[in-house]
Protein backbone atom coordinates (compact mmCIF):
# COMPACT_ATOMS: atom_id res chain seq x y z
CA UNK A 1 0.00 0.00 0.00
CA UNK A 2 1.17 3.18 -1.14
CA UNK A 3 0.27 6.69 1.67
CA UNK A 4 0.64 9.73 0.09
CA UNK A 5 2.25 12.05 2.36
CA UNK A 6 0.69 16.03 2.46
CA UNK A 7 2.49 18.59 0.29
CA UNK A 8 4.49 19.09 -2.85
CA UNK A 9 7.83 20.23 -2.59
CA UNK A 10 9.53 22.01 -5.36
CA UNK A 11 12.71 19.16 -5.37
CA UNK A 12 13.20 15.81 -3.93
CA UNK A 13 16.83 15.23 -4.03
CA UNK A 14 17.74 11.04 -3.68
CA UNK A 15 20.97 11.11 -1.55
CA UNK A 16 22.32 12.90 1.41
CA UNK A 17 26.17 13.12 0.10
CA UNK A 18 28.11 16.22 -0.35
CA UNK A 19 26.78 16.74 -3.92
CA UNK A 20 22.71 16.70 -2.76
CA UNK A 21 23.17 18.37 0.40
CA UNK A 22 25.29 21.27 -1.60
CA UNK A 23 22.32 21.17 -4.64
CA UNK A 24 20.00 21.51 -1.88
CA UNK A 25 21.64 24.40 -0.17
CA UNK A 26 21.63 26.52 -3.69
CA UNK A 27 18.11 25.35 -4.09
CA UNK A 28 16.98 26.58 -0.83
CA UNK A 29 18.81 29.51 -1.31
CA UNK A 30 16.99 30.45 -4.24
CA UNK A 31 13.38 30.48 -2.39
CA UNK A 32 12.81 26.38 -3.35
CA UNK A 33 11.36 23.98 -0.94
CA UNK A 34 13.53 21.09 -0.90
CA UNK A 35 13.56 17.87 0.94
CA UNK A 36 16.56 15.24 0.79
CA UNK A 37 15.51 11.94 1.24
CA UNK A 38 18.66 9.03 2.50
CA UNK A 39 18.58 5.54 2.97
CA UNK A 40 21.43 5.95 5.27
CA UNK A 41 20.95 6.48 9.42
CA UNK A 42 23.41 9.72 9.09
CA UNK A 43 23.75 12.15 6.46
CA UNK A 44 27.53 12.83 4.47
CA UNK A 45 27.37 9.53 1.98
CA UNK A 46 31.49 8.66 1.55
CA UNK A 47 31.99 11.20 3.94
CA UNK A 48 32.06 8.59 6.69
CA UNK A 49 32.90 8.72 10.03
CA UNK A 50 32.00 6.45 13.32
CA UNK A 51 33.97 5.51 16.58
CA UNK A 52 35.56 3.43 18.86
CA UNK A 53 34.86 4.20 22.25
CA UNK A 54 33.98 7.44 21.53
CA UNK A 55 37.16 8.04 19.21
CA UNK A 56 36.26 8.72 15.18
CA UNK A 57 37.81 7.28 12.62
CA UNK A 58 36.99 8.23 9.07
CA UNK A 59 36.50 5.27 6.78
CA UNK A 60 35.78 6.79 3.22
CA UNK A 61 38.09 9.80 2.67
CA UNK A 62 40.69 10.36 5.03
CA UNK A 63 41.20 14.27 4.03
CA UNK A 64 39.86 16.71 2.30
CA UNK A 65 41.60 18.86 -0.60
CA UNK A 66 40.52 21.18 -3.64
CA UNK A 67 41.51 24.37 -4.82
CA UNK A 68 38.40 25.88 -6.02
CA UNK A 69 37.74 28.92 -3.66
CA UNK A 70 33.61 28.51 -3.08
CA UNK A 71 34.95 25.14 -2.09
CA UNK A 72 37.41 26.01 0.26
CA UNK A 73 35.33 28.61 1.97
CA UNK A 74 32.67 26.21 3.04
CA UNK A 75 34.77 23.59 4.21
CA UNK A 76 36.85 26.45 6.12
CA UNK A 77 33.21 27.72 7.68
CA UNK A 78 33.19 24.61 9.45
CA UNK A 79 35.01 26.06 12.68
CA UNK A 80 33.89 23.84 15.97
CA UNK A 81 35.45 20.41 14.53
CA UNK A 82 39.14 20.70 15.28
CA UNK A 83 40.45 21.36 12.00
CA UNK A 84 44.02 20.31 10.83
CA UNK A 85 45.39 22.45 8.25
CA UNK A 86 47.60 20.61 5.94
CA UNK A 87 46.56 17.16 6.81
CA UNK A 88 48.22 14.87 6.22
CA UNK A 89 51.61 16.19 6.52
CA UNK A 90 54.09 12.70 7.05
CA UNK A 91 53.12 10.75 3.93
CA UNK A 92 55.24 7.34 3.78
CA UNK A 93 55.59 5.53 0.76
CA UNK A 94 55.51 6.42 -3.02
CA UNK A 95 52.55 4.80 -3.69
CA UNK A 96 49.85 6.46 -6.25
CA UNK A 97 46.95 7.97 -4.25
CA UNK A 98 43.13 7.80 -5.71
CA UNK A 99 43.46 11.12 -6.03
CA UNK A 100 47.07 11.84 -7.09
CA UNK A 101 46.43 16.01 -7.54
CA UNK A 102 45.75 16.08 -3.73
CA UNK A 103 49.48 16.72 -3.28
CA UNK A 104 49.43 18.99 -5.93
CA UNK A 105 51.29 22.69 -4.86
CA UNK A 106 48.03 24.33 -5.94
CA UNK A 107 45.68 22.56 -3.77
CA UNK A 108 44.82 22.69 0.24
CA UNK A 109 44.53 19.76 2.77
CA UNK A 110 42.70 19.18 5.55
CA UNK A 111 41.27 17.00 7.96
CA UNK A 112 38.70 17.39 10.87
CA UNK A 113 39.86 16.22 14.47
CA UNK A 114 36.22 14.97 14.76
CA UNK A 115 35.66 13.35 11.64
CA UNK A 116 35.22 14.48 7.97
CA UNK A 117 31.84 14.37 8.98
CA UNK A 118 31.76 17.68 10.13
CA UNK A 119 31.21 18.66 6.83
CA UNK A 120 28.74 17.11 5.38
CA UNK A 121 26.19 17.89 8.91
CA UNK A 122 27.46 21.32 8.58
CA UNK A 123 25.86 21.76 4.98
CA UNK A 124 22.41 20.04 6.57
CA UNK A 125 22.32 22.26 9.08
CA UNK A 126 18.99 23.92 8.29
CA UNK A 127 17.64 21.50 5.24
CA UNK A 128 14.59 19.19 5.65
CA UNK A 129 16.14 15.85 5.68
CA UNK A 130 14.29 12.38 5.56
CA UNK A 131 16.97 9.59 7.03
CA UNK A 132 16.07 5.29 6.76
CA UNK A 133 14.56 6.08 4.05
CA UNK A 134 15.16 3.43 1.01
CA UNK A 135 13.29 4.90 -2.30
CA UNK A 136 11.86 1.68 -3.76
CA UNK A 137 10.30 3.46 -7.13
CA UNK A 138 9.70 6.88 -8.95
CA UNK A 139 7.76 7.93 -11.86
CA UNK A 140 6.83 11.24 -13.27
CA UNK A 141 3.44 12.33 -14.57
CA UNK A 142 1.51 15.42 -15.35
CA UNK A 143 4.16 17.75 -13.48
CA UNK A 144 4.72 15.80 -10.66
CA UNK A 145 7.72 12.97 -9.78
CA UNK A 146 6.68 10.59 -7.11
CA UNK A 147 9.08 8.60 -5.36
CA UNK A 148 7.96 5.43 -3.08
CA UNK A 149 10.14 4.25 0.18
CA UNK A 150 10.24 0.22 0.36
CA UNK A 151 7.54 1.20 3.65
CA UNK A 152 4.76 2.19 1.04
CA UNK A 153 5.83 6.29 1.45
CA UNK A 154 4.94 8.50 -1.50
CA UNK A 155 7.19 12.09 -2.06
CA UNK A 156 6.06 14.27 -4.55
CA UNK A 157 7.89 16.80 -6.05
CA UNK A 158 7.93 19.20 -9.24
CA UNK A 159 11.40 18.32 -9.63
CA UNK A 160 13.73 15.36 -9.03
CA UNK A 161 17.93 15.50 -7.89
CA UNK A 162 19.84 11.83 -8.49
CA UNK A 163 22.28 12.65 -6.00
CA UNK A 164 23.71 9.41 -5.56
CA UNK A 165 26.37 6.80 -7.00
CA UNK A 166 26.16 5.79 -11.05
CA UNK A 167 24.90 2.79 -10.60
CA UNK A 168 22.22 3.73 -8.30
CA UNK A 169 20.95 6.60 -10.38
CA UNK A 170 20.72 5.07 -13.93
CA UNK A 171 17.62 2.62 -12.37
CA UNK A 172 15.87 5.33 -11.43
CA UNK A 173 16.73 7.45 -14.66
CA UNK A 174 15.37 4.71 -16.20
CA UNK A 175 11.62 4.65 -14.21
CA UNK A 176 11.47 8.04 -13.90
CA UNK A 177 12.25 8.67 -18.06
CA UNK A 178 11.88 5.11 -19.80
CA UNK A 179 11.68 7.10 -23.35
CA UNK A 180 13.96 9.23 -24.76
CA UNK A 181 17.19 8.63 -22.92
CA UNK A 182 19.13 6.28 -24.89
CA UNK A 183 22.09 9.10 -25.48
CA UNK A 184 21.73 9.87 -21.91
CA UNK A 185 21.74 6.36 -20.73
CA UNK A 186 24.83 5.72 -23.43
CA UNK A 187 27.01 8.36 -21.98
CA UNK A 188 26.43 7.61 -18.52
CA UNK A 189 27.31 3.52 -19.47
CA UNK A 190 30.68 4.67 -20.36
CA UNK A 191 31.58 5.05 -16.79
CA UNK A 192 31.60 3.16 -13.70
CA UNK A 193 32.76 3.26 -10.19
CA UNK A 194 35.46 1.44 -8.44
CA UNK A 195 34.84 -0.86 -4.80
CA UNK A 196 36.75 -0.33 -2.00
CA UNK A 197 36.87 -2.64 0.98
CA UNK A 198 37.88 -0.84 3.79
CA UNK A 199 39.17 -1.73 7.58
CA UNK A 200 39.09 0.38 10.52
CA UNK A 201 41.46 -1.53 13.27
CA UNK A 202 41.79 -0.79 17.29
CA UNK A 203 45.19 -1.75 18.51
CA UNK A 204 45.93 -2.14 21.94
CA UNK A 205 47.16 0.66 24.38
CA UNK A 206 50.93 -0.12 24.20
CA UNK A 207 51.11 -0.36 20.60
CA UNK A 208 53.95 2.38 19.48
CA UNK A 209 52.15 5.06 17.09
CA UNK A 210 53.75 4.91 12.96
CA UNK A 211 55.31 8.15 12.74
CA UNK A 212 53.43 9.14 9.78
CA UNK A 213 50.17 10.04 8.83
CA UNK A 214 49.79 8.03 5.64
CA UNK A 215 51.15 5.18 3.69
CA UNK A 216 51.11 5.02 0.21
CA UNK A 217 52.79 1.05 -0.51
CA UNK A 218 54.54 1.19 -3.83
CA UNK A 219 53.53 -1.90 -6.21
CA UNK A 220 51.40 -3.69 -3.71
CA UNK A 221 48.76 -5.46 -5.40
CA UNK A 222 46.09 -5.58 -2.47
CA UNK A 223 46.85 -2.03 -0.83
CA UNK A 224 45.87 1.25 -1.56
CA UNK A 225 46.41 3.00 1.63
CA UNK A 226 46.72 2.88 5.55
CA UNK A 227 46.04 5.64 7.27
CA UNK A 228 46.32 6.72 10.77
CA UNK A 229 43.68 8.23 12.18
CA UNK A 230 45.06 8.62 15.35
CA UNK A 231 47.81 11.15 14.49
CA UNK A 232 44.08 13.68 13.80
CA UNK A 233 43.44 12.84 17.78
CA UNK A 234 44.87 14.20 20.73
CA UNK A 235 47.59 12.26 22.01
CA UNK A 236 46.65 9.55 24.62
CA UNK A 237 44.28 8.15 22.42
CA UNK A 238 44.12 4.05 21.34
CA UNK A 239 45.82 3.27 18.17
CA UNK A 240 43.46 3.16 15.19
CA UNK A 241 44.61 2.42 11.84
CA UNK A 242 42.55 2.15 8.45
CA UNK A 243 43.48 -0.18 5.66
CA UNK A 244 41.83 0.19 1.84
CA UNK A 245 42.44 -2.52 -0.84
CA UNK A 246 42.93 -1.63 -3.98
CA UNK A 247 40.46 -1.41 -7.04
CA UNK A 248 40.96 -4.51 -8.30
CA UNK A 249 41.73 -6.49 -5.36
CA UNK A 250 38.37 -5.37 -3.75
CA UNK A 251 36.64 -6.28 -6.72
CA UNK A 252 37.83 -9.86 -6.70
CA UNK A 253 36.44 -10.54 -3.07
CA UNK A 254 33.49 -8.08 -2.93
CA UNK A 255 31.32 -10.60 -2.41
CA UNK A 256 33.02 -12.62 -0.04
CA UNK A 257 32.15 -12.58 3.48
CA UNK A 258 33.55 -9.29 5.23
CA UNK A 259 35.71 -11.74 8.04
CA UNK A 260 37.52 -13.34 5.20
CA UNK A 261 38.55 -10.43 3.37
CA UNK A 262 38.87 -8.08 6.82
CA UNK A 263 41.57 -10.84 7.91
CA UNK A 264 43.43 -11.07 4.34
CA UNK A 265 44.19 -7.37 4.22
CA UNK A 266 45.17 -7.31 7.76
CA UNK A 267 47.61 -9.38 7.32
CA UNK A 268 48.81 -7.92 4.18
CA UNK A 269 49.20 -4.27 6.10
CA UNK A 270 51.26 -6.66 9.04
CA UNK A 271 54.11 -7.42 5.70
CA UNK A 272 54.12 -4.00 5.43
CA UNK A 273 54.09 -2.48 9.20
CA UNK A 274 54.67 -5.32 10.98
CA UNK A 275 53.08 -8.72 12.99
CA UNK A 276 51.45 -6.35 15.13
CA UNK A 277 48.75 -5.28 12.30
CA UNK A 278 47.01 -8.39 12.12
CA UNK A 279 46.09 -8.36 15.17
CA UNK A 280 43.92 -5.57 16.36
CA UNK A 281 41.48 -6.16 19.25
CA UNK A 282 38.82 -4.64 17.25
CA UNK A 283 37.97 -4.38 13.33
CA UNK A 284 35.33 -2.70 11.51
CA UNK A 285 35.14 -3.91 8.09
CA UNK A 286 33.00 -1.76 5.44
CA UNK A 287 32.43 -2.53 1.90
CA UNK A 288 32.00 0.09 -0.14
CA UNK A 289 30.47 -1.05 -3.53
CA UNK A 290 31.10 2.42 -5.21
CA UNK A 291 33.31 4.05 -3.40
CA UNK A 292 35.09 6.57 -6.05
CA UNK A 293 34.80 7.17 -9.82
CA UNK A 294 38.51 5.89 -11.96
CA UNK A 295 40.10 8.70 -12.19
CA UNK A 296 39.85 8.77 -15.76
CA UNK A 297 36.16 9.12 -15.71
CA UNK A 298 34.72 12.93 -15.23
CA UNK A 299 32.46 15.10 -17.31
CA UNK A 300 32.17 18.60 -17.25
CA UNK A 301 29.09 19.71 -15.49
CA UNK A 302 26.01 18.34 -14.04
CA UNK A 303 23.79 16.64 -16.55
CA UNK A 304 19.67 17.93 -16.33
CA UNK A 305 17.14 15.59 -18.67
CA UNK A 306 13.32 16.37 -18.61
CA UNK A 307 10.36 13.86 -18.66
CA UNK A 308 7.40 16.11 -19.45
CA UNK A 309 7.72 19.64 -17.55
CA UNK A 310 9.82 17.85 -14.56
CA UNK A 311 13.64 18.32 -14.72
CA UNK A 312 15.32 15.04 -13.72
CA UNK A 313 19.30 16.67 -12.39
CA UNK A 314 22.46 14.76 -11.68
CA UNK A 315 24.77 15.36 -9.59
CA UNK A 316 28.00 13.83 -7.94
CA UNK A 317 31.81 13.32 -8.16
CA UNK A 318 31.54 12.52 -12.36
CA UNK A 319 29.92 15.54 -13.54
CA UNK A 320 32.76 18.34 -12.28
CA UNK A 321 36.75 18.21 -13.19
CA UNK A 322 38.92 16.83 -10.78
CA UNK A 323 37.19 13.58 -9.15
CA UNK A 324 36.32 14.12 -5.19
CA UNK A 325 34.89 15.51 -2.00
CA UNK A 326 35.64 18.82 -4.02
CA UNK A 327 33.80 17.25 -7.48
CA UNK A 328 30.76 16.14 -5.68
CA UNK A 329 30.14 19.72 -4.30
CA UNK A 330 30.51 21.46 -7.31
CA UNK A 331 28.24 19.35 -9.52
CA UNK A 332 26.00 20.39 -6.89
CA UNK A 333 26.50 23.80 -6.08
CA UNK A 334 26.17 24.05 -9.81
CA UNK A 335 22.54 22.19 -10.49
CA UNK A 336 21.06 23.94 -7.57
CA UNK A 337 22.08 27.62 -9.29
CA UNK A 338 21.06 26.37 -12.47
CA UNK A 339 17.66 24.74 -11.26
CA UNK A 340 17.23 27.20 -9.43
CA UNK A 341 17.21 30.19 -11.10
CA UNK A 342 15.15 28.71 -14.08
Amino acid sequence: MVREETGLHDVIVIGAGVAGLQCARRLRSAGAEVLIVDRADKVGGRCATRSFDGQPFDYGPLFIHGYDPRFLASVEAVTEAGRLEGWPQRIRGTGTPCQPDAFAPYETRLGFAEGLHAFPHALAAGLEVKLHTQIASAGAKDGRVTVVSTTGDSLVGRDVVLAMALEQSVPFLRMLAPVGLDGALELLGMFASVPCLTVAAEYPSATPAPDWDIFYPEDDPALLLIGNESAKRPQGHLLTMVVQAAPRWSRDRLEEPKEAWSRELLACAARRLGAWAASPERVHPHRWRFARLDRANELAAPMTLRTGTSRIGLVGDLFAPGGGVQAAWLSGDRLGEEMGGS
